[in-house]
């Protein structure tokens, strides 16, 4: 197989789709038949019609107007299930004693924020578990408590809180945080997001934040994944963190100020630069995965989230064991109860049943992928193709994905679209990334004695919605599937002959 050069530049540009992803149930919102004019007249119009400016006939029911007018008026016209819908939105800063099977972390995280109340310094903290055990949960409730506790005492404490999941550098993470206490003080941003500096954006946001606050925290959730361009050897992360972390020192910021960092990898420390590592120097909190009894009592303290009467008795206890079987994701369960929840005020029926959370499970596992997924750099979007293409075209059964011939697929992938192939190291760096966001898992295997060691991969979730999600990509869709398939078969025959 003819094989492009190994590359060691940057990844190219991220590929976007900036098409919707259709509902899961087929129903995109907008009529797929619709009555037009020729490409050079416009439609003919009835000269009774009603139809007035700003509207538009559909051919199914009259204008969208009276479409949208019938749809409010049938809603109006039914109870929904829920009593207060904001409980069951995992984003929701909720009060204390909602706070479920985290006394533990919520004291020690308590403990290091008072100090902002005092006058004090505070310390830096990481906290660090898998996703959906209650970290951002308990620093953005105890944060709020704090700024209320520090108002009424007359200090000025500020909390700049960004999500770095969809942030891809450092300059845009310093972007986002300037944006967020903008927001939060009304002041200006006062200089642009492109053509400006690095260094620029930090002077401006930490002028703001001297010209506010006494305190300050910077909560940096999924810190991970801001890795920024995969060809330096220091991630970005690093780098903010160090910036945020000496700010104080160095006189940037003329108060006192603290960093909180999220994350799911428990190695992040020892990623750091080492000067990093030494100025951020955290109080390490940890976050255990929730059992089953715990994320039930977690959906339990929300479930007044619904009116009386409403949810049937398995409906909670199914919920919090889907959770459980997925790695003790509280936020999952919420979703899935606020999902199951919109499903039976669609339908109309004034109940939640355990049909509603069974569907709603389906469906929050293809929506959470495609998601994820769409959200991939480019080159971890060819790996993830990569197995996936394994996994769909072997005609043979597999149980997992041999390391080595994904990274065969993947180079035959990005030859196929005239894109850079990675090394092999980078190929493997990408799908470890990929494991984290559970959407593949990764296992090392041994081919006997002196035939080495190597990496298999198998797929979380379904592979197939997986290549769907995938191939909206115009540039996926130029391979040739019966070519791929031929390629995939080879080297399953080549790996198994060695």
């Amino acid at each position: 197989m003819t094989r492009p050069q190994k590359d060691s530049t940057p990844d190219q540009a991220e590929i976007t789709d900036d098409s919707a992803i259709p509902d899961v149930d087929g129903e995109s919102g907008v009529d797929s038949e619709t009555t037009t004019g020729s490409d050079h007249e416009p439609a003919e119009t009835d000269p009774g019609s009603d139809t007035e400016e700003g509207s538009s006939t559909s051919g199914l029911g009259g204008t969208i107007r009276d479409r949208v007018e019938s749809q409010l008026n049938e809603k109006d016209s039914t109870t929904s299930v829920f009593a207060n819908k904001d409980l069951v939105h995992p984003d929701t800063i909720i009060d204390a004693n909602r706070i479920v099977g985290r006394d533990e972390q919520l004291d020690r995280i308590i403990e290091l924020l008072l100090p902002a109340v005092k006058g004090g310094r505070q310390d830096n903290i990481l906290q660090f578990g898998p996703s959906g055990t209650g970290k951002s949960l308990i620093i953005n409730a105890t944060a709020e408590e704090v700024a209320t506790l520090c108002e009424n005492r007359g200090v000025d404490f500020g909390v700049i809180r960004i999500n770095c999941q969809r942030i891809s550098s450092e300059d845009k993470a310093v972007y986002a945080m300037l944006q967020d206490v903008s927001e939060k003080t009304g002041a200006e941003v006062g200089i642009k997001k492109q053509g400006t500096a690095t260094s620029d954006k930090y002077d401006r946001l930490y002028e703001i934040v001297n010209e506010r606050f006494e305190a300050i925290l910077f909560i940096l959730d999924e810190i991970d994944y801001l890795t920024g361009n995969s060809n330096d050897d220091e991630p970005d992360y690093s780098r903010l963190l160090y910036q945020l972390s000496r700010a104080t020192a160095e006189g940037d910021i003329e108060g006192r100020s603290a960093v909180a960092a999220l994350t799911n990898d428990t190695q992040l420390i020892q990623k750091l630069d080492g000067r990093t590592a030494s100025s951020f120097n955290p109080d390490n909190v940890v976050f255990p995965d929730y059992d089953a009894t715990q994320i039930r009592a977690i959906l339990e303290h929300r479930e007044d989230a619904f009116r009386d009467g409403v949810l049937s008795g398995d409906v909670i206890p199914l919920a919090a064991a889907f959770a459980a079987q997925d790695e003790g994701d509280a936020r999952k369960a919420i979703d899935l109860l606020r999902k199951a929840g919109e499903m039976a005020d669609r339908e109309g029926s004034g109940t939640v049943e355990e049909r509603h959370v069974r569907t709603a499970q389906g469906k929050l596992d293809v929506d959470q992928a495609q998601k994820t997924i769409n959200g991939l750099s480019a080159q971890k979007k060819y790996t993830l193709y990569a197995l996936t293409s394994v996994a769909v075209h072997a005609t043979r059964s597999l149980d997992s994905i041999p390391g080595p011939v994904a990274y065969e697929v993947y180079s035959y992938v990005t030859e196929s679209i005239d894109a850079v192939t990675k090394s092999d190291d980078s190929f493997r760096r990408y799908a470890k990334e990929l494991a984290s966001y559970n959407i593949i898992s990764k296992d090392r295997s041994g081919r006997g004695r002196g035939r080495g060691v190597h990496n298999e991969y198998a797929f979380a979730i379904d592979p197939e919605t997986v290549e769907e999600t995938i191939e909206r990509d115009s540039r996926i869709t130029e391979i040739e599937q019966d070519s791929l398939q031929l390629v995939v078969e080879s080297q399953l025959d080549e790996f198994n002959s060695t």
